[in-house]
């Protein structure tokens, strides 16, 4: 397994690849439909999603992140 101080590196590869793979499935058969080769198209468009979405996941996250807690309300300990 892999240590919990790699956690976000880890979470940033396995959003990348879930991501990539879904939008480069749906872009793809928008562009061309159902054609015979849309897995070949899928797969090549896949990697190169990928190759763009992991770095620009680890470095749009913390922004993100920063954006999140601007727009939510901090907890209240009354309870």
């Amino acid at each position: 397994m892999i240590d919990r101080k790699h956690q976000k590196i880890v979470f940033a590869f396995f959003m990348a690849l879930m991501m990539s793979c879904i939008m480069s499935f749906v872009i793809s058969v928008f562009n061309v439909g159902l054609v015979s080769n849309i897995l070949y198209i899928w797969l090549k468009a896949w990697l190169f999603a990928f190759i763009v979405a992991f770095p620009t996941i680890t470095l749009v996250a913390p922004v993100a992140q920063k954006l999140v807690n601007l727009v939510l309300k901090e907890e209240s300990n009354n309870t």
